[in-house]
């Protein structure tokens, strides 16, 4: 079977998947953080090199300050309280968006998880966080703006990544998306030109190893053509 050498992942569902089982909003992100942790194993084992995961988008900033605020908390016990997890499993860990956005405290903690995991090999894992696909492009337009002449001069659509906040990741070969919409929400709209996309009704919390191999099967049977 072929294997995609990156994925994109649209976490969606879970709130919903919180209401129709009468919980709250931040039991439904919790589990979400838990299927977050199977989905990076499921793709490991598949021979998957690396995963840009949607978790928090510049839009979000909009909710319930109480949400967010846990949202964040769920950061910091993902990657802290289980640091050893990832650790186990030879996971290096990226950060991309908004990060300045951040509360202070949390901007550090994200730095040290980055230096911690930057010496990783068996798997990349970056998680979209603040992130915006259009702001990214206009940060990355004003990084070109500034930068020297002779590298402005040498930018094509081939290099133009460096400028982006996920500079140095593969770009996906296919984008999943959770929670039955079907639309990419702002989601790496410079990346995923050529992506297989993937939209499944299931909630995230729901999502299973079984759905997630079956999109691998489907996606090794399209004929990816690039435009040829």
């Amino acid at each position: 079977m072929k294997v995609p050498n990156s994925i994109g992942v649209i976490i969606d569902g879970n709130r919903r998947w919180a209401k129709g089982k009468g919980l709250s909003s931040i039991e439904g992100h919790k589990a979400g953080k838990d299927r977050l942790k199977d989905c990076v194993l499921w793709a490991k084992e598949a021979g998957v090199k690396s995963a840009v995961v949607y978790v928090f988008s510049t839009e979000n900033w909009k909710r319930a300050e109480e949400e967010v605020s846990y949202l964040f908390d769920l950061i910091r016990i993902a990657f802290h309280q289980e640091k050893d997890f990832w650790k186990d499993e030879n996971i290096k860990i990226k950060f991309a968006g908004q990060i300045e956005r951040l509360p202070e405290d949390l901007q550090g903690y994200l730095k040290e998880v980055e230096e911690e995991t930057k010496e990783r090999d068996g798997f990349l894992l970056v998680i979209a966080i603040s992130y915006g696909g259009r702001a990214e492009i206009v940060e990355a337009a004003k990084r070109f703006a500034q930068a020297p002449k002779e590298v402005q001069e040498g930018v094509d659509e081939g290099n133009f990544g460096q400028f982006l906040w996920t500079a140095g990741v593969p770009d996906p070969d296919l984008v999943i998306r959770t929670g039955g919409e079907k639309r990419l929400s702002n989601f790496l709209l410079w990346q995923i030109a050529y992506s297989e996309l993937f939209f499944c009704d299931t909630l995230w919390p729901d999502f299973s190893k079984e759905e997630f191999l079956k999109i691998l099967e489907e996606y090794s049977e399209r004929d990816r053509r690039h435009g040829k």
